[in-house]
């Protein structure tokens, strides 16, 4: 996606909840841990991030609900009121849980244009998921400065200065 695409849309399987997001995501992870496994009823969880100002809800109520996590810290996931299909999830990310928005890609009306950046998690992935071998793909998490772009560093950065880091 850049800068010149057009605006994306997305929303829940009702169509209650529709959403609209107009830039580029910092990253997308395709996470298999077991809580992502567990979570979303599948072998991973695919989630663009994006700053939370840059997800706007255009229609529908949505709820939040805390699930633990292994480092304690839970993950909140805003669902659609109507048939509670998780839409985006806030996780304790350096201090900026509230700031970034893990936007579930298969609610996107286009998933298909937003394939992973990364594999993360690796080490529990389920063993009969093959992936490409140019893929990238790590056991557990990643270094930001190996991982994200240039330009994606530099909005977190903007971020975490907003927030007083």
């Amino acid at each position: 996606m850049s800068n010149n695409s057009p605006t994306r849309q997305g929303g829940c399987t009702c169509g209650h909840v529709r959403y609209q997001i107009s830039s580029d995501p910092l990253i997308v992870h395709a996470c298999h841990c077991r809580g992502c496994q567990q979570n979303s009823g599948s072998a991973f969880a695919i989630n663009a991030l994006y700053e939370a100002d840059r997800v706007v809800l255009l229609a529908g109520e949505v709820e939040k609900i805390t699930v633990p996590t292994p480092s304690g810290t839970g993950q909140d996931i805003t669902r659609c009121a109507k048939c509670k299909v998780a839409v985006w999830s806030h996780y304790n990310m350096g201090g900026l849980r509230e700031r970034i928005k893990f936007l579930r890609v298969g609610t996107l009306d286009n998933p298909d244009q937003m394939p992973p950046d990364v594999h993360i998690y690796t080490c529990s992935k389920q063993p009969w998921v093959v992936l490409p071998k140019a893929d990238q793909s790590v056991d557990e998490f990643y270094e930001y400065e190996q991982t994200w772009s240039a330009q994606s560093r530099a909005r977190l950065a903007k971020l975490k200065a907003a927030a007083g880091m």
